[in-house]
């Protein structure tokens, strides 16, 4: 689903001077047509935002809990996004560095998700859902275990 903004379908007046520079008579932007946000643009916004918190990251696909390639931080992340008008929904299936406290990174997760969406689209993410699907040993982290 897509946001959608509607505007009246009239023209503006050419201006005095006849040259057909209409900037003085244009209105309020949305009054002059409307502008859809697919949830799949809140879907890439989310995945950045992602890779923007530090100890979380990607997970792979799974298939009866089995997963489809390696769980690691660098992992494409799972997002789906669903846009009602103004306000969104986003699920997000992630992997998180153990022994990070999870509550605490998925809450910092949630909270930046939801202020770049809106900062980004201008668009309320009223509820952000959160899988963690794997803990990632600090080893596979780029630590180096001795």
């Amino acid at each position: 689903m897509t946001t959608v903004t509607e505007a009246p379908a009239t023209r503006p007046p050419e201006s005095a001077s006849g040259t057909g520079d209409r900037t003085t008579t244009l209105g309020p932007a949305e009054s002059r047509g409307r502008t859809e946000i697919a949830g799949r643009v809140l879907e890439r916004i989310a995945g950045q935002a992602l890779a923007e918190v530090d100890k979380a990251g990607g997970a792979s696909r799974r298939v009866l809990g089995v997963p489809l390639g390696r769980d690691d931080l660098d992992s494409g992340p799972q997002v789906s996004a669903q846009v009602d008008g103004e306000l969104a929904t986003v699920r997000m299936t992630v992997s998180v560095v153990y022994p990070a406290p999870v509550r605490e990174v998925t809450r910092k997760l949630r909270t930046h998700v939801m202020e770049r969406i809106f900062g980004l689209t201008g668009i309320e993410v009223r509820q952000v859902d959160i899988d963690v699907a794997h803990l990632v040993p600090p080893a596979e982290h780029g630590r180096r275990v001795l």
